[in-house]
């Protein structure tokens, strides 16, 4: 009797631990609340005050659920400088700054998620280099014919996402 009380006793107390543990420690909502966490990130974009397609990527994160903070500023180099971005070939019109990660240019709303989801630590950002034509804040909110770069603090430089 002793045994099964004391068994019984520990089955209870086992189903109370874990009835008592936050949705978020099961392996299925984990990945919920991170994608949720990311969609609340707060992006700063520096960006020119007459570049409107810099307007329109701001709008697209916006859309896509992301908190934006848009800055315009006189001198976009010195931004760039100032983040570490200094490899013209990784220059377009506008650069962000998220979670410490720097995104220049129009990089799709999906490769911010999956840079935000992964943490690499090997990546200072990602850049959508000049201007792609049909990438978001484009002519097209779908990315198509164009290639996300990923890039190091030591200028290493891979693709990330091809389109």
């Amino acid at each position: 009797m002793n045994k099964i009380l004391t068994l019984s006793s520990m089955v209870l107390l086992s189903a109370a631990v874990t009835a008592c543990q936050p949705e978020s420690s099961t392996s299925k909502n984990i990945g919920l609340t991170a994608n949720a966490t990311n969609h609340k990130a707060e992006i700063t974009v520096y960006k020119s005050a007459t570049c409107g397609c810099c307007k329109e990527w701001v709008t697209y994160l916006e859309e896509e659920g992301y908190q934006v903070s848009a800055i315009d500023h006189d001198n976009m180099d010195s931004i760039k400088t100032k983040f570490g971005l200094t490899d013209p070939k990784l220059h377009s019109c506008h650069t962000a700054i998220v979670d410490g990660y720097v995104i220049e240019g129009h990089v799709p709303a999906n490769d911010i998620d999956r840079l935000l989801n992964e943490r690499p630590t090997d990546i200072k950002g990602l850049s959508a280099p000049g201007m792609p034509m049909m990438s978001p804040g484009m002519a097209s909110r779908t990315p198509n014919d164009y290639d996300v770069l990923s890039f190091t603090d030591s200028g290493d430089i891979q693709v990330y996402s091809q389109y």
